[in-house]
């Protein structure tokens, strides 16, 4: 009776997806208070399991620097072939009082907190536009990934409120934004006194966007 124990005590730590308990107990001919009065056990196979968990994901977080989560720990045990849900991992962790240290995104500043100076506002906010290519918007979104920042430039047509340009990159530097302006103009039947409207960032700011400008 204890392998059919071990097995159902297995699967269910497996995580959410596994049928229930007292399913396996049914299935096995297998009894529900037996399987609980067998895990409670001081040396039963799941507290000796639990036991080497436990042992595991202290080492996968210290090595880590005290960085991942339940999430992360039960992936790099998977990938060191050693099966657990993520509820059993997070529950062994609150147990250990392993609390992952999640620092605040770090997001670089384009934007100049100043007065506006000599540059003028064409659209006057007024975003609305009766052509496509009449007037366009951009910016500059931060994504974060496994190997750090990537950042994503966009141009929007104000008429038809579609992304007719855009650009990706590692860093956020001036050739990120000529490109995804080239994208929208090779993209978009520009009007004569088309408009393209940003915030008053460096990157925008810069004579080599502005040369491209339409």
């Amino acid at each position: 009776m204890s392998d059919k124990y071990e097995f159902i005590d297995a699967e269910y730590a497996t995580g959410t997806a596994a049928p229930t308990i007292t399913q396996m107990c049914e299935w096995l001919e297998a009894s529900r208070s037996g399987f609980y009065e067998w895990r409670s056990r001081p040396e039963s196979a799941t507290a000796k399991r639990q036991e080497r968990l436990r042992l595991l994901i202290k080492a996968v977080f210290d090595d880590s620097d005290a960085t991942y989560g339940y999430r992360r720990i039960t992936w790099q045990l998977a990938r060191q072939g050693v099966v657990a849900g993520l509820e059993l991992v997070r529950k062994l962790m609150r147990e250990l009082g392993l609390v992952a240290c999640q620092p605040r995104p770090w997001r670089p500043s384009t934007t100049v907190q100043a007065a506006a100076g000599p540059i003028p506002d064409l659209v006057n906010r007024d975003f609305s536009a009766e052509i496509p290519g009449q007037k366009m918007v951009g910016d500059i979104t931060y994504i974060p990934t496994w190997e750090g920042w990537e950042y994503l430039a966009t141009v929007i047509d104000c008429a038809t409120r579609k992304v007719i340009g855009w650009a990706m990159a590692g860093n956020y530097k001036t050739p990120l934004v000529t490109a995804a302006i080239e994208m929208a103009a090779r993209n978009a039947d520009l009007p004569a006194g088309a408009i393209f409207h940003s915030d008053r960032g460096s990157n925008y700011q810069c004579h080599l966007v502005k040369r491209r400008g339409v």
